[in-house]
């Protein structure tokens, strides 16, 4: 959610961020509705303190002319009241609509552009494998290692599921307890969280109306699947003020993930890269109102997502999206994408996102700074890991000519000590 009062201020800079994002907003029609709101209830609030002037008089009034005038008075002011009301329910949840739909504008240094064609490129680390023979892809070396069975996952529960079996669930859980524990080590604090949500976390945190499409909905509980532990970990301290002094908070949360994936075709429906289930390490921080804090947590957020794909040796390019690539919620956000071969280049497996105090409005998050005054706070998330998708590349660039596939060193104390995996 915006701040009506900077919409006000600057009607052009949220028209601009519209244009960027491609979200059709008419801000004048909504300017001109927030200000007969506002006008009506000003004009409710007089009538009220009218009602009460005129009901003193009437109760003091011993004149039968004078008493009438009064009565029929008052009576007119009800009315207005009655007329105002209705304009104030009806305009309402309009406003709210339009509000919930209004983009947050880009950080100035965004790059500009209208989709993925628009990112920059960061920077890069590691080198990417050259092959002397013709490298399989993750299924097929999940099938010759007996680690991955599409199939059966299919016959389960339908398109784009899949079974992890054997050294495959055990590298699945590696690299998620490698990067959970790397974060704990670094002091954020763990969460288990609830992926089935109420409707307000969604809302909050921004997945709707926007992305209502891709959640899997519980309509018998009224609740919904999240599809990264973001909804909920954010969502902790929704409708709390929390003492300066207390901030940051810094959460990492290990969570099954859920998204109906809706409208994606292509090459993304082969394989694990785009699948309805997979288990995520998500990290959340909540912080000061301060940009430049803001904006040092979320490099420290990105370079925490670095370190845990130096750890695998997987390279990797850090891209800073563009406007139109970026969604409505976002003031900045990187991408963080790891080499594929079977995809020919560098593909998503990581993002993060400061969300200035977009997420904390909707979810009225705010804390209470040491002088007294209430504030709401700067939200900014980020994938530590997520798994499956990241076995693409693990397996794919570590494979040899036999199949057998080499594991990196930060793994083997998790994979029993395990250094490489072979068929049986």
């Amino acid at each position: 959610m915006i701040d009506i009062k900077k919409l006000r201020k600057d009607p052009k800079l949220y028209k601009k961020a519209c244009e960027q994002k491609g979200c059709v907003i008419d801000v004048d029609k909504l300017l001109e509705r927030e200000k007969g709101l506002r006008m009506s209830k000003d004009s409710l609030q007089r009538i009220a303190t009218e009602k009460n002037r005129i009901g003193k008089v009437i109760a003091q009034t011993d004149d039968p002319i004078e008493r009438e005038k009064n009565i029929k008075e008052m009576a007119l002011k009800k009315q207005l009241e009655i007329e105002y009301k209705k304009t104030i329910a009806k305009l309402e949840p309009q406003i709210k609509e339009m509000l919930l739909n209004m983009p947050l504008p880009a950080h100035p240094e965004a790059p500009v552009g209208p989709d993925e064609s628009g990112n920059v490129e960061v920077r890069r680390w590691g080198e990417v494998r050259k092959f002397d023979f013709k490298p399989k892809d993750h299924i097929e070396l999940g099938r010759h290692l007996g680690i991955i069975d599409v199939e059966r996952g299919v016959k389960l529960s339908g398109a784009r599921n899949y079974v992890l079996r054997k050294d495959g669930a055990l590298l699945h859980q590696a690299v998620l307890r490698l990067a959970h524990d790397h974060m704990v080590a670094k002091g954020f604090e763990p969460l288990t969280v609830p992926v089935l949500t109420r409707k307000e976390t969604f809302i909050g945190t921004g997945w709707f109306p926007e992305g209502r499409s891709q959640v899997y909905e519980v309509p018998a509980d009224e609740l919904f699947l999240a599809g990264t532990a973001e909804v909920p970990a954010t969502s902790l301290h929704m409708d709390e003020i929390l003492p300066e002094d207390q901030l940051p908070k810094r959460y990492v949360a290990q969570s099954l993930c859920f998204r109906r994936e809706a409208g994606a075709a292509g090459r993304d429906t082969y394989g694990l890269y785009r699948i309805h289930q997979f288990e995520k390490v998500e990290q959340v921080i909540i912080c000061r109102y301060d940009l430049q804090e803001a904006e040092s947590w979320h490099q420290h957020m990105v370079a925490n997502a670095e370190e845990i794909l130096q750890l695998l040796e997987l390279p990797y390019r850090v891209v800073e999206m563009c406007t139109g690539d970026m969604g409505m919620a976002k003031y900045r956000m990187y991408d963080i994408e790891t080499y594929m071969p079977s995809r020919e280049g560098f593909c998503e497996t990581h993002s993060a996102s400061n969300l200035l105090d977009f997420q904390a409005r909707r979810l009225n998050l705010r804390y209470r700074e040491k002088k007294g005054k209430l504030r709401f706070c700067i939200t900014m998330n980020n994938t530590v890991i997520a798994s499956p998708r990241i076995l693409i590349p693990l397996l794919e660039l570590n494979q040899n000519a036999d199949g057998a596939i080499m594991l990196p060193k930060a793994l083997h104390g998790y994979m029993q000590g395990k250094k490489w995996l072979k068929p049986e």
